[in-house]
């Protein structure tokens, strides 16, 4: 493949990449150098790299490395890379091609059975020993047939025994210089540094502002910290008199409002008054307090006050009678970002996990409804509200205006994205009209689960679910989800999906053939094996792409929403 491609891709004026060139380092005999570079680009993922014939042939793997036997991942052959390239370790400017963090999280040694590397690559299959300093023990490399013939689609599979899986703290440490992701990107000290805006000043300025509103302060301290009020502004204990002043507020009592909805959007708008928060992976729920009563109500009016009672009680705390806020339970993991499978874990298996409400739009106050005030209104009073409460109750306040450069921050946090909202909009409950607009920086959507496969090897159960959302009021197939799963949710899934068995398949377009080859291989023999389940249960599912035939490339399953009606579910991107 050569370099040729790697440098077109790259501006070296903008990028501390190198551009490749140098003198080959001496050869280390019997074996080559490999090296597994964590990378938090447009998505988070691995990039594979084996010195062979004076470069490094790369794959990226969006789920790194295979720990156990016979256990296979994606990995999709990239661009040869510079052998310098093995240790770079910093930032790879926004706009450059692969802009993020990279880490190098993994090198060593490796060698291929039979000692003819570059024949075993054109053919298609390299059975490797890695000697790493994470990485020890055999690996296998084979490509397939990707979309439309792509050649560049690959499996790495764990051969041999099983590998020791990675601790958390090495998960996120660098074999180069010890530091995480955070203190790289932080660190900054591998980046371009000419160039930038002529107000440098600023610059550094706006993102030391944003890195203050989504990092964590304190051992305790979360993503969100610093959305608490500042001292200075708690001058109005309660926002009743603020309230009180406007003039035409309609009366209402304190009761569920359906929320409102935001638009999934591809790039920021280019004009408009827009402010950013950001978005959370939790649970939605709008809380209605009346005196001494609260309740906890999902996007579908469901009742979920029994499941978080410190909620509950803190809500009960706040100075109004009456009140209904509109905000999200989250678990937040140990860099304090918001994880739906934390949450769920919780739910399914019991764990004692921590959980918050972030509260970011107040409907009702003491009797009068404010869904017609404008939105930075009702920020206005809700941050007064909140301003006492303490957790588990967190003010959720915007974090700036310039959307572009706030994604930047949180796609290098590895944060779900931000959602854009007009400061003089209006509540609309139930409509998503586009005043409300969300950005994501990773694949993650609801999905009906509609079946599952019989359980193969060791695994009890079922093997994978089989999920799709709704078109035309029809349930379409959207693939095999088989990672992701506990053998607690394994067990606890298999007891829900027995009591809505269903004899025959509810996606309308199984078993079909697309290109003379059967869906996801799901043969009309393997149809008689499926078991089928009521289109009752939703599901969040992660995933790294759509494939060009509609099916989701990679998915991983995070856990059961309760918070959103089954024929509600589209596709979303």
């Amino acid at each position: 493949m050569g370099l040729a491609e790697y440098k077109r891709k790259r501006d070296f004026k903008k990028t501390a990449e190198p551009a490749g060139g140098k003198p080959l380092p001496e050869k280390i005999k019997g074996a080559s150098r490999f090296v597994i570079q964590k990378h938090a680009a447009r998505r988070l993922h691995y990039d594979f790299r084996l010195e062979m014939e004076g470069v490094l042939k790369s794959w990226a793997l969006p789920k790194g490395l295979p720990w156990k036997r016979g256990e296979k991942h994606l990995a999709v052959e990239v661009e040869d890379h510079p052998i310098e390239y093995a240790d770079f370790e910093g930032i790879i400017p926004e706009g450059q091609y692969g802009g993020g963090t990279v880490m190098v999280w993994d090198r060593g040694n490796y060698r291929v059975y039979g000692e003819q590397p570059v024949k075993s690559l054109k053919e298609g299959k390299l059975h490797l020993v890695l000697e790493g300093e994470k990485a020890k023990g055999e690996w296998t490399l084979v490509r397939i047939r990707g979309r439309d013939d792509e050649k560049n689609q690959w499996l790495i599979l764990k051969t041999g025994g099983d590998a020791k899986p990675i601790s958390k703290k090495k998960e996120d440490h660098s074999v180069k210089t010890g530091r995480t992701m955070e203190q790289i990107a932080e660190a900054r000290d591998a980046e371009w540094e000419s160039g930038r805006e002529a107000d440098e000043s600023s610059s550094s300025e706006f993102k030391a502002r944003v890195r203050a509103a989504i990092k964590k302060k304190t051992k305790d301290a979360v993503v969100g910290q610093a959305h608490r009020m500042p001292a200075a502004k708690r001058v109005d204990r309660t926002a009743r008199s603020e309230i009180a002043s406007l003039p035409n507020l309609p009366s209402a009592k304190a009761r569920f409002s359906e929320p409102m909805k935001a638009k999934l959007v591809e790039e920021p708008p280019a004009t408009g008054d827009w402010i950013y928060e950001l978005k959370f992976d939790g649970i939605r729920l709008i809380g209605v307090k009346r005196d001494e009563k609260v309740s906890l109500l999902s996007r579908n009016e469901n009742e979920l006050t029994g499941r978080f009672p410190e909620i509950i009680e803190a809500i009960k705390t706040l100075p109004a009678r009456e009140c209904v806020i509109d905000g999200e339970v989250v678990a937040l993991d140990e860099e304090g970002r918001s994880s739906f499978q934390l949450l769920q874990a919780r739910e399914m298996e019991g764990r004692k996990t921590p959980v918050y409400f972030y509260a970011f739009d107040l409907l009702q106050l003491d009797g009068k409804s404010l869904i017609s005030l404008p939105l930075k209104a009702r920020k206005n009073a809700l941050e007064k509200l909140c301003a006492d409460a303490g957790d588990p109750i967190r003010y959720s306040g915007a974090i700036g205006g310039d959307a572009k450069r706030l994604l930047e921050e949180v796609r290098r946090r590895c944060l779900e994205g931000i959602i854009g909202k007009q400061p003089n909009s209006v509540y609309e409950s139930g409509r998503r009209s586009g005043a409300w607009i969300k950005l994501k920086c990773v694949n993650e959507q609801e999905f009906v689960i509609g079946g599952y496969t019989p359980p193969q090897g060791s695994r009890k159960y079922f093997g994978a679910i089989l999920v799709g959302y709704y078109e035309n009021k029809k349930l379409t197939f959207a693939g095999k989800v088989g990672t992701g799963f506990t053998v607690k949710s394994l067990s606890t899934l298999y007891k829900k999906f027995q009591k809505e068995a269903r004899d025959h398949c509810p996606f309308v377009d199984l078993p079909s053939k697309q290109n003379g080859q059967w869906i996801q291989d799901i043969t009309p023999l393997m149809m008689r094996k499926m078991h089928w389940v009521r289109p009752v249960f939703v599901c969040e599912i992660k995933f790294a792409e759509w494939t060009r035939d509609g099916k989701l490339r990679a998915p991983v399953f995070l856990g059961l929403r309760e918070d959103k009606n089954p024929t509600d579910v589209v596709r979303e991107v």
